[in-house]
């Protein structure tokens, strides 16, 4: 099992074909333990390794404050950084996903942290890199 960050394979034909709206779907983040499969392939969420703790609900959480904007050729999405308050749980990695989408709950980014990361009645924040045309997470160029 493994996680390999990309944005999702499906996403980009989905975009082509309108079937997401950046700034007005909803959009969720939700969090999956090292056991989890998550890959460019990855097409839609599941719960399957998912995490489970104190202050995580399955599905994860909204994703809020979508701003679309360009720098030069580039046109890049950011969204506010999310966070789970008084959690307990260990992490590997997640997935963005469109729960507004016309076919379900269509995948869009996997995100790899890099190893396990573990909260202990605490808030996890997911950090985003910065919103420019060279770091944001999804950017077409």
């Amino acid at each position: 099992m493994a996680i390999t960050q990309a944005m999702c394979t499906s996403f980009k034909s989905e975009l082509l074909n309108k079937e997401h709206d950046m700034d007005t779907d909803t959009f969720k983040i939700a969090l999956f333990t090292s056991s989890a499969t998550l890959s460019e392939a990855t097409t839609n969420y599941a719960v399957t390794n998912e995490i489970s703790g104190t202050g995580y609900t399955a599905g994860g959480v909204a994703l809020t404050g979508a701003a679309i904007a360009t720098s030069g050729t580039t046109v890049f999405v950011d969204f506010a950084d999310p966070s789970w308050t008084t959690a307990s749980f260990t992490c590997r990695g997640a997935l963005i996903y469109n729960t507004s989408a016309t076919i379900g709950t269509e995948a869009v980014i996997v995100l790899d942290f890099g190893g396990d990361f573990t909260v202990s009645s605490g808030t996890f924040t997911i950090t985003f890199p910065a919103a420019d045309a060279t770091n944001a997470l999804i950017r077409l160029a």
